[in-house]
């Protein structure tokens, strides 16, 4: 896996990945401290307020940026949106009223909502062939995955010597260092791409997401992924400190089971991706993490919650989590031809971060209103029809190349160039707006 980073391009991309998610690491510790010196008792309802505008942004602003990064110097973009996320997490440290870190994290998360998507359709344009491009996203979720493991530690070693107003100075020191290491290569240009108007090229990426068959497919995989993963990251600590009574250690460990599952799916995915299609192993992934759910749901019922029963769900979860969310991007790019990747990845992260901004919610209401068993069991269900709804939508044979013919068109239109039978590299419906628009 680790022989991609010889490509000294995609190397410097992934290690300015890795730093902005160690800097944005830092600052999610040292904004629950804030919040808690600007609110006291009130700071849970402050970080549900910002975890709440992040996903907004992340859902409103993505189409938007999708549609104007195809025109865009991809460099000069991303490193401009790093200076934007420095500057905002710079002001953190100064800021007096809750009212001002919301218009912070709001510019702060709406230029990671354009950041992220345009820098992950840039990577297959890198990394072109499907081998190393699976690598590649293996190699990604590693990183979040030790995100989730590195960040807490180094922001335990840095309050040790330091108040927590200087951990957003490591945000700043992340983004900087990312728009250092972006400058530092050459991207590739984006495809030119025939004039739309504004309308068309917002809703394009998603119009194009929800004709093709396989990314419908993907969209409720999102939502079962979004389910399970909420029961974890919302109610972790619930089980943790409230019902078994453990100390903050056991939850440290109970959500590292997560993120070890996740990693050690990573790992064996590319070679998995290689004998395997995409689709069996992701439906496998969630039908895995139905399975957990559901019993532990049926352990809790009869023997009440076991720590270490906790700790092996988790760790299977977060291996299902894993097997759902890393190949994604392979789908989105055999989805789409390169001009109108941007606008499909942001149409994904969109459309991924919705999912969210209903499980979230729905998770810590279902346990703070029935408990973990109708949680967990809820949770389960749905995660389960989404996996069932993908398995209908996304169809079993499934080719990279679609051949199909239009036999009304003349031999002379711009779409046949001479031949009445040709192929997409994609699976579309008769309205996907990569073709409809030009019959």
């Amino acid at each position: 896996m680790l022989e991609i980073l010889a490509d000294r391009t995609y190397r410097h991309l992934f290690l300015a990945q890795v730093v902005a998610l160690l800097g944005t690491g830092l600052a999610t510790v040292a904004l629950g401290l804030l919040a808690y010196d600007l609110a006291g008792d009130g700071a849970a309802m402050v970080l549900g307020t910002v975890f709440t505008i992040k996903m907004v942004a992340y859902v409103g602003i993505a189409p938007v940026a999708g549609a104007l990064a195809d025109r865009a110097n991809r460099r000069a973009l991303l490193v401009g949106l790093d200076v934007v996320r420095a500057g905002a997490a710079l002001c953190l440290p100064f800021v007096t009223e809750v009212w001002q870190v919301y218009v912070l994290i709001f510019l702060l998360q709406s230029a990671s909502a354009a950041f992220t998507p345009t820098f992950q359709a840039t990577i297959p344009d890198v990394l072109p062939e499907e081998a190393r491009y699976t690598r590649a996203l293996s190699l990604s979720r590693l990183a979040y995955d030790l995100e989730n493991i590195l960040s807490p530690t180094l922001a335990a070693l840095l309050l040790a010597l330091m108040t927590y107003n200087s951990l957003f100075l490591g945000t700043v020191a992340g983004f900087a260092a990312s728009a250092l290491l972006v400058v530092s290569v050459l991207l590739p240009s984006p495809k030119p791409s025939e004039r739309r108007g504004i309308y068309d090229r917002t809703t394009r990426g998603i119009r194009i997401y929800l004709a093709t068959p396989r990314l419908r497919g993907l969209l409720a995989l999102n939502l079962a992924a979004a389910a399970a993963g909420a029961m974890v990251l919302v109610n972790s600590v619930v089980l943790v400190r409230g019902t078994l009574g453990l100390s903050e250690s056991a939850l440290s460990w109970t959500m590292f089971a997560f993120g070890a599952g996740s990693m050690l799916a990573a790992l064996l995915l590319p070679r998995l991706l290689d004998r395997l299609p995409d689709r069996p192993v992701m439906v496998a992934g969630a039908a895995l993490m139905v399975l957990c759910l559901l019993v532990l749901a049926a352990e809790v019922a009869a023997l009440g919650l076991d720590w270490p029963f906790l700790f092996g769900a988790w760790l299977l979860v977060g291996l299902g989590y894993s097997a759902v969310l890393t190949p994604s991007g392979r789908l989105l790019r055999r989805s789409a031809h390169a001009e109108d990747r941007p606008a499909l990845f942001a149409a994904q992260f969109a459309l991924s971060h919705a999912c969210w901004l209903v499980t979230y919610p729905l998770s810590g209401w279902l346990m703070t209103q029935f408990g973990p068993v109708v949680a967990l069991g809820c949770l389960a269900a749905l995660a389960g029809a989404g996996a069932l709804v993908a398995s209908r939508l996304w169809p079993k044979e499934d080719p990279e190349i679609f051949e199909h013919t239009h036999e009304n068109l003349p031999l002379d239109h711009p779409h046949l160039k001479g031949e009445r039978r040709h192929a997409h590299p994609f699976v579309v419906d008769d309205q996907h707006p990569r073709w409809a628009s030009q019959l």
